[in-house]
């Protein structure tokens, strides 16, 4: 059957029908009686589709005869849709191939005499014979495709006569579409979404089944559509997309750009929280804890025992504590021979899976055969008190064992315990022992329990090595080719060269270093002597306490430089005895000093969370309180399938130098953690970072990772004060194979501001500490220095207990940002391509407003410009008012979600897997030669292009730079002699009417304009360039 086939392919200079100088705009193409539409394009003028509607052609005699409408129209909110203009084609005019097609350009027209219509519209119309393009499987293969995709088809959308079945047979055979998306690895990926109905359809319309997928365009990822602006290039379209076979009348496959996949945006919930609720809603017991949902959990505190019975012919016994709750048991440590045991042990068995009213607890002797029974307590749970902080802890009582029929006696010895009901905000609650943990060892107990850590307090070390006196060589006959290595800990420096090969040289050069409290570390100096190729003899070393080094708050005074001397360094014997050292007079200048006015940075100044100085003197108050409650987590992805679990998740935050890790939850996919925590707010311009995180240190695996399963940022500035943000935000991993989404993660948040003026003066102030800005560090230095931090953050952390591992602390300060990766250029280029779209957009309105698109506009522009120049003190009030107005137009449409983790923005959806195995490399690279010689190909073709360009605005300056040179004689003088001439003319001249002369003829009407291009824009582009003489 033939097809007629209608690309719609862009549109221009629409009318606003939505009353905000906008239109949100759609096609529908009827032919025959069949009608399509194309997708809605909202709030665009200048819509871009490049979508093809296919239409089945009865008989193609008769196609000279029958003509296509195409009527555009604006997709309201309220379910109706307002009329931009219409286009009537005859049939005549449609060829009967693709290659004999080309895209035209056809003025809207009216419906009637009232309607306002303005602006074009491209199509591209063309019929073919057996099916769309080149024939082959075509709409049934790209429909069967799209069917296995979705889950077996998208919704309708109009009511539809007829339904095309398609043979089961046909599923394996690989079609044109598959292929090309298998081999072409710059194309997008393709994204299907329903399009639903807005408004009911009469009966007599016929059903249109829309598929929504990627545009014929292709490039190097996911960025935005082209520029309404620029037309696109007519030229031959891809027909592999959609290759014909018999297609039902009604079936439509439309192909635009992916836009943000549902699942990964940010999802707004309202959960049960006191501080939403209110005194009268909410629980009269809740705490401070409002951010979270209230847990109940039945505390039980065994202290200690006394004269416990002897159980061993040993004359003592081994006493251990085993507390039962249902089928829930907890067990304390034994203590070897003490009938006097002090355990101090908490056990909090959760509400919620409570199996029992009764509580048993049981003393048992540690025995080698079997456990022998000492004595029990019970209670019932309907007894326990109820206790919530801040009600101070319940004191612990005495408590008789009885034997195993519940009778007392005083040989059974007495029990201290505390039993009460209460919630997670309990001081016992972070080193209790949970009943979710019944199935891991006492070791393994440690590491799933909620802890606050510190990071380290830094400081830069300047070390200035200024010179040396007195060096004695070992060669006699040779001037020593002298320089300094400076070592501390880890951190190893090296000055340059000296400029003087002699015994006295001199450096003065600077070398910084990251120290860290308690100062315990030394800082190793040595003179060094290049004796030859790679071989370096000591010639003196010194030892000097890092916490003797004075230090020097903000921008005081530095300290003297002092002399310090070099002894030489020991040799041992081959009995490795050292020899005595043999003293000299050689020796050292050095200033040093410990600059506490810095602040360390110890992760990327795009997302830090502390910017206040090391010293606590030079500290400013805080302005406000940030509280975080980890709610939840949901659909979290099996991280131990492999080994028949599920996950073992804990979140980990990091606001400041202050990090808290949750609880470990174990095995389990929805993970329940209801965690506050609160955090002094010096700077709103920060981030705090929350990653989540699978435990793999559960039975006692040392050499194991931690697994990253997801992270969250947010940005403090962008959250209103005194809110409340529950939402849920996704967990987004980028691995080897693609973008992973690991689950969901529900948060809390509230910034509360205790200081308003102070807030607002901090947006007055430099971002970072004065020094930063008297005494600048280099960017190469502070990249160098920022990774020592990280080392020392990371070192310390792990040594804490349980440790925060290193795989967690680079995951959260983001380590390996800086690398290379093509992902990330791609993104950046497409953030300043989206920042450029608003010049040009004011650009192609101000060419609208010249070119007298719509005069009624231009005439008030011409008004508005006349009242400027007669008026010119109105011209900086209109702009600071405009600037006010429009801000408080854009009040009611500021963003309500909080910031998080876009896909879309970090081109994570549809890049290629070429480019992901590269980002994750190590380096030095370790992948075969074959594949880095292709990386550096295709690294040479983008630089290629970036050279291009900066060629091009390099050549651009230049040509402005020689208007004056005398490089062109001939050009230099008309310049000069046209600059004399305007200024006799603007000397003689009033401003206005220059002015009024000079903006008039800008905005001139086009029947006095020319498409040639301007004289000054043709002098300018004759002026010479270096370009000539490179070669």
């Amino acid at each position: 059957m033939a097809k007629l086939v209608v690309e719609v392919l862009d549109a221009s200079d629409l009318m606003p029908k939505d009353g905000h100088g906008s239109a949100s705009s759609f096609v529908e193409v009827e032919f025959e009686g069949q009608r399509h539409r194309t997708s809605t394009k909202h709030k665009d003028l200048n819509p871009f589709w490049d979508e093809k509607l296919v239409f089945n052609i009865k008989n193609p005699r008769d196609l000279p005869n029958r003509s296509i409408d195409v009527f555009v129209y604006n997709d309201s909110k309220q379910g109706h849709r307002n009329f931009l203009g219409k286009v009537r084609i005859s049939g005549m005019s449609v060829p009967f191939s693709e290659q004999e097609s080309m895209g035209q350009r056809y003025p809207l027209e009216k419906r009637g005499p009232f309607s306002h219509v303005k602006g074009d519209i491209a199509l591209k119309i063309y019929a073919v014979h057996g099916g769309v393009a080149d024939g082959g499987d075509g709409f049934e293969a790209v429909e069967e495709l799209l069917h296995h995709v979705d889950g077996g088809g998208v919704e309708n959308q109009y009511s539809h006569q007829h339904h095309h079945h398609i043979p089961k047979h046909k599923e394996s055979v690989p079609t044109p579409l598959q292929e090309k998306i298998n081999t072409n690895k710059f194309d997008d990926e393709f994204y299907y979404k329903e399009s639903h109905e807005k408004s009911k359809k009469k009966s007599k319309e016929k059903e249109v089944r829309t598929f929504y997928s990627v545009g014929t365009g292709s490039g190097g990822g996911g960025g935005p559509p082209p520029p309404p602006s620029e037309k696109p290039v007519f030229m031959e379209t891809r027909g592999d997309y959609a290759k014909g076979g018999g297609a039902p009348a009604a079936t439509v496959m439309q192909m635009q750009f992916p836009g943000q996949k549902p699942e990964y945006g940010v999802v707004e919930t309202r959960p049960p929280l006191a501080a939403r609720m209110g005194y009268w809603g909410r629980d009269k017991t809740a705490s401070t804890y409002d951010l979270v949902e209230q847990m109940n959990f039945l505390y039980i505190s065994v202290v200690k025992a006394r004269d416990l019975p002897v159980m061993d012919i040993t004359g003592s016994l081994d006493p251990y504590v085993e507390v039962k709750v249902g089928n829930y048991k907890g067990v304390t440590k034994h203590l070897e021979k003490n009938q006097y045991p002090v355990w101090n042990a908490v056990f909090a068995f959760s509400k919620e899976r409570l199996q029992s009213n009764l509580i048993e607890i049981t003393v048992k002797d540690k025995d080698f055969v079997k456990d022998d029974f000492v004595g029990k307590v019970m209670f019932d749970v309907a007894e326990v008190p109820q206790r919530v902080p801040p009600d101070s802890p319940l004191a612990p009582q005495w408590y008789r064992l009885a034997n195993k029929k519940g009778e007392k006696a005083p040989d059974h010895g007495e029990i201290m315990l505390a039993v009460w009901m209460g919630t997670q905000a309990d001081e016992a609650f972070p080193e209790a022992w949970h009943s979710d943990a019944h199935s891991i060892s006492q070791q393994s107990l440690a590491s799933t329990r909620s802890k606050v850590y510190f990071s380290p307090k830094l400081y830069y070390l300047r070390v200035h090595v200024m010179g040396a006196q007195d060096l004695v060589p070992s060669d006699k006959g040779r001037m020593p080719d002298t320089f300094v290595k400076v070592q501390l800990g880890h951190q190893i420096r090296m000055s340059r060269p000296s400029s003087v090969k002699h015994i006295n040289p001199e450096w003065n050069e600077e070398l910084m270093f990251v120290a860290s409290e308690p100062f315990d570390e030394y800082i190793y100096i040595s003179v060094e002597d290049r004796v030859g190729q790679g071989k370096d003899e000591t010639l003196g070393a010194i030892l000097i306490p890092v916490r003797e080094v004075p230090q020097r708050n903000e921008t005081a005074k530095l300290p003297e430089p002092k002399w310090f001397p070099l002894q030489k360094p020991s040799r041992a014997d081959e009995d490795g005895e050292k020899k005595k050292e043999i003293k000299f007079a050689s020796r050292i200048l050095l200033r040093l000093c410990i600059d506490a006015g810095y602040h360390v940075l110890d992760e990327s100044t795009h997302f830090s969370s502390d910017l206040q100085p090391s010293s606590k003197y030079l500290r400013k108050p805080s302005i406000g309180l940030l509280e975080v409650g980890i709610l939840s987590a949901r659909n979290l992805l099996p991280m131990k399938g492999k080994d028949g679990r599920l996950t073992d998740a804990y979140c980990v935050a990091k606001y400041g130098n202050k990090w808290v890790r949750t609880r470990t939850l174990l095995d389990t996919l929805h993970p329940r953690w209801n965690e506050q925590y609160t955090w002094e707010v010096h700077d709103p311009c920060t981030v705090i970072t929350i990653g989540v995180f699978d435990n793999c240190h559960i039975n006692g695996k040392d050499d194991s990772r931690d697994t990253r399963i997801g992270k969250v940022r947010i940005r403090l500035s962008t959250l209103e004060t005194d809110r409340i943000y529950t939402h849920s935000y996704p967990l987004l991993v980028l691995a080897p194979s693609g973008l992973r989404k690991h689950g969901e993660l529900h948060l809390a948040i509230r910034f509360t501001c205790t200081a308003w003026v102070n807030m607002v003066a901090q947006y007055s102030r430099p971002l970072l500490p004065k020094m930063h800005y008297v005494q600048p560090i280099s960017v190469r230095h502070i990249d160098w220095l920022r990774h020592q931090a990280m080392q020392i953050v990371s070192a310390r952390l792990i040594r804490a207990e349980p440790p925060l591992r290193r795989e967690v602390v680079e995951f959260m300060l983001d380590v390996d940002y800086h690398m290379f990766s093509l992902r990330r250029s791609k993104a950046n280029f497409f953030r300043i391509m989206s920042l450029l779209s608003g010049i040009s957009y004011v650009c192609r309105w101000f060419d609208g407003i010249c070119f007298w698109k719509n005069p009624l506009t231009t005439i008030l522009v011409h008004v508005l410009f006349l009242i400027l120049v007669c008026y010119p003190e109105l011209i900086l009030p209109t702009i600071f008012l405009y600037l006010f107005v429009i801000g408080l137009w854009n009040y009611r449409l500021r963003p309500r979600l909080p910031p998080h983790m876009d896909a879309r923005l970090s081109q994570a959806e549809n890049t290629h897997p070429d480019e992901l195995d590269e980002e994750f490399d190590t380096f030095p690279t370790t992948r075969p030669s074959d594949i880095v010689r292709m990386r550096y190909d295709r690294l040479r073709s983008v630089a290629g292009r970036v050279q291009t360009v900066i060629g091009d605005l390099a050549t651009q300056g230049e040509r402005a730079l020689s208007i004056l040179s005398w490089r062109d004689p001939r050009a230099t003088a008309i310049f000069i002699i046209f600059s004399l001439i305007w200024a006799v003319f603007l000397y003689v001249t009033p401003f206005q009417v220059v002015a009024v002369l000079i903006g008039l003829y800008i905005l001139r009407h086009p029947r006095f304009r020319s498409k040639m291009p301007s004289v000054p824009v043709n002098f300018f582009k004759r002026l010479p360039a270096r370009s000539d003489s490179l070669l």
